[in-house]
């Protein structure tokens, strides 16, 4: 995996093969941070990464600027190599923490500009669930985004809080806003 943009663009991180992780493609990773260049100023945003994994996105969030980032992964072995990479990187800003999604969610007392999730794709009851999860527990600030990866049998557009969905291949993104539902 490569850092798309920012400070460290160009950069190659290369992950233990033992991690229990599918990364996002560059090509849609890439492809999503377009997208938010034109929503949001990465400078002045607090991102959740949830389902952090290699933090492949955390990276690509601290190397454009943002302000603080949460990586959460219930892996030890993800957390730790999220941890060493952030700090080769001197990122500064990227806070690793090894918790349970659900457990995390529940506890959270702070919201966020930015969160995204990218679950197990074989973890069906995830993809159910979580989109009401994280607006029950109001983990967003007013007019932040949630961005879901998932497989592309799931839609969401009956969800009221839905803004978009994108695919990339076999990447689907469904983009969710938090604003006053009418």
């Amino acid at each position: 995996m490569r850092i798309i943009s920012g400070k460290n663009k160009g950069r190659r991180i290369l992950a233990p093969k033992n991690l229990p992780v599918r990364p996002t493609t560059d090509m849609a990773k890439e492809s999503l941070f377009n997208i938010l260049n034109n929503h949001v100023y990465f400078e002045e945003i607090d991102v959740l990464d949830l389902f952090a994994g290699t933090g492949n996105i955390s990276y690509e969030f601290a190397s454009r600027g943002a302000n603080i980032i949460h990586s959460v992964d219930d892996n030890r072995h993800c957390t730790n190599f999220i941890e060493r990479t952030a700090q080769s990187l001197n990122y500064t800003n990227i806070h690793s923490i090894q918790s349970d999604y659900k457990y995390f969610i529940r506890h959270a007392h702070i919201q966020w500009d930015l969160i995204f999730a990218d679950p197990p794709y074989a973890m069906r009851e995830i993809f159910q669930g979580l989109p009401n999860l994280i607006f029950e527990h109001q983990l967003l600030k007013e007019n932040g985004f949630f961005i879901l990866e998932h497989p592309e049998i799931y839609s969401y557009e009956d969800h009221p809080n839905f803004r978009e969905h994108r695919n990339y291949g076999r990447v689907h993104f469904t983009f969710f806003e938090n604003r006053e539902v009418k």
